[in-house]
């Protein structure tokens, strides 16, 4: 849980995150930088949780911009079950795009945004399993058999994807 709610255990997991700053209690702001071939640019985005209901729900929304590239908003509802020792994590999420960004191709965008969530989920796991665990050739602990709440995890794969929307975008 601190993990999760810990700004700079954040940063150091999210792809090219510059700074994060915590607005109010649900609120933050984030700074990206992202790199997509010869694109390169910084994106700044802000998430919030509502409804939180620990252990076991929680709303998420989300907006950013890139500048000229466009911006992009949207939402998730989050809900946890535990299944034995594990805990499953579901959730549904809309977003939408404009300016530029509505012009990408979707396969594209998958391709990239499933790489930088997944570098995100290895550098949580590894960040979490410690050095301790990487000197004695461990693996890293599945993301899914913890019991936390996962709100950082999907504020941050959502944020990671719709900032892949804004970095495929060429500067003008």
């Amino acid at each position: 849980w601190r993990a999760l709610n810990d700004p700079e255990v954040l940063k150091a997991c999210i792809p090219g995150c510059e700074t994060i700053e915590k607005v109010s209690d649900n609120e933050y702001r984030i700074l990206i930088t992202a790199a997509v071939g010869p694109v390169k640019a910084k994106f700044t985005g802000k998430l919030l949780l509502s409804d939180l209901k620990p252990p076991n729900s929680y709303s998420l929304s989300f907006e950013g911009s890139g500048g000229a590239a466009g911006f992009g908003k949207g939402g998730a509802q989050v809900s946890l079950k535990a299944e034995g020792a594990a805990t499953r994590l579901t959730y549904s999420a809309k977003a939408s795009v404009g300016g530029k960004l509505a012009q990408v191709g979707s396969r594209l965008i998958d391709g990239v945004a499933r790489k930088m969530a997944d570098d995100f989920f290895t550098a949580f796991n590894e960040k979490l399993a410690g050095p301790a665990a990487k000197a004695a050739g461990a693996e890293a602990p599945a993301t899914g058999k913890r019991r936390v709440h996962p709100a950082w995890w999907v504020a941050g794969a959502l944020l990671v994807v719709f900032l892949v929307y804004l970095a495929l975008q060429p500067a003008h």
